[in-house]
């Protein structure tokens, strides 16, 4: 990595204020454990940081009969320890706890977890490493900004520079195709997909809502829905269903402190034996956050072997794993599926 390059830092203190600075072309900052990597890498060099850490209340939980309304700005950390988020979505909590190390949780948001960059083999790495294979269509002409001042102190080697000015024209991942396949490898995002949360985006023109799954689109080179002026304000969680029950689990190449090749996020209800809600929400596969579609033709059956095998089936068709990591794409979308039959099988046993 090299140093981090040149740009000012605002700290704007209302949503008002952060929204019209990030109109002018700033980049949104929360904890940075994602961000400033990135920008030592030289994938990202934004001339302005907007520091969301001072705008108020970001990092409210606030609860009004059951349901919640968590701040962007609180820190993973936080929804790992917060008892209102035990009671109401305790998968959201082992999410966040999945994350990475203390450190990093006590310093990233829930913001950022959603926001955070795809991922791939081939984009995260250094410059010099990327200008040898290429350069990847991550980072096409247009696709963002292609030019930063040398770092401070200088540049490590005198081609550094020019070698972050440029960019590639192809996916290495499918090179016959004009489509980026980057994963988007966030942890909170599968649970809150399964819960069915929404998100509320500060804008210039004020705040709105939407469903979370409409935050994101397939497309690992622009995952994001929002445009310039928005970021993520808060997250909404209805008032919890009676004997509702979720869970989280991640498949990674490490024990701890690392990404997942798949992670699932599990929501489901039950009465008399009989499924009444079922969520599911996958991440590390796709270059969104996936929410399974058809769950609502579980609703009605009982979890046997019958069921899950369906399940099974339903997830391997939606998921899209690609070779964007060290693991094989099949072996990530059967971890994917047995994941989902997995926790499904395990929360319908528990209740």
């Amino acid at each position: 990595m090299s140093g981090l390059p040149e740009f000012t830092l605002a700290h704007p203190t209302t949503m008002a204020a952060a929204a019209a600075l990030l109109a002018e072309g700033g980049r949104a900052l929360g904890g940075g454990t994602d961000l400033l990597p990135n920008l030592r890498r030289g994938l990202e060099h934004p001339s302005r940081l907007v520091d969301l850490g001072h705008v108020a209340g970001l990092d409210a939980i606030e609860s009004d009969g059951g349901a919640l309304a968590i701040g962007a700005g609180v820190t993973l950390a936080r929804l790992v320890d917060d008892a209102r988020i035990a009671q109401a979505l305790p998968a959201l909590a082992d999410a966040a706890r999945s994350v990475a190390g203390p450190g990093h949780r006590s310093a990233a948001t829930l913001g950022g977890n959603l926001c955070q960059d795809t991922r791939c083999v081939y984009y995260n790495q250094s410059a010099w490493w990327r200008a040898s294979n290429g350069w990847c269509l991550k980072r096409a002409p247009g696709s963002g900004p292609m030019s930063r001042p040398a770092p401070r102190g200088g540049s490590s080697s005198p081609a550094e520079p020019d070698l972050l000015e440029r960019s590639g024209a192809i996916c290495h991942v499918a090179p016959q195709g004009q489509h980026c396949h980057a994963a988007f490898s966030g942890d909170v995002a599968p649970v809150l997909l399964a819960a069915g949360a929404l998100v509320e985006v500060a804008t210039p023109d004020g705040p709105r809502r939407m469903p979370l799954a409409q935050l994101y689109r397939d497309d690992g080179a622009a995952h994001l829905t929002l445009v310039p002026g928005e970021f993520v304000a808060r997250v909404l969680l209805g008032a919890p269903v009676p004997g509702r029950r979720s869970a989280y689990r991640k498949a990674r190449t490490r024990g701890a402190m690392d990404f997942p090749l798949a992670g699932v996020g599990v929501v489901l209800a039950l009465r008399d034996g009989v499924l009444t809600e079922l969520g599911v929400g996958i991440s590390g596969t796709n270059s969104f956050p996936l929410a399974l579609a058809g769950t609502e033709a579980f609703v009605g059956q009982r979890v046997d072997d019958t069921m899950l095998a369906a399940l099974g089936k339903l997830v391997q068709k939606q998921v899209g794993p690609m070779r964007s990591t060290v693991t094989a794409s099949n072996h990530r979308r059967q971890v994917a599926a047995v994941l989902a039959q997995r926790l499904v099988r395990e929360l319908a046993g528990a209740a």
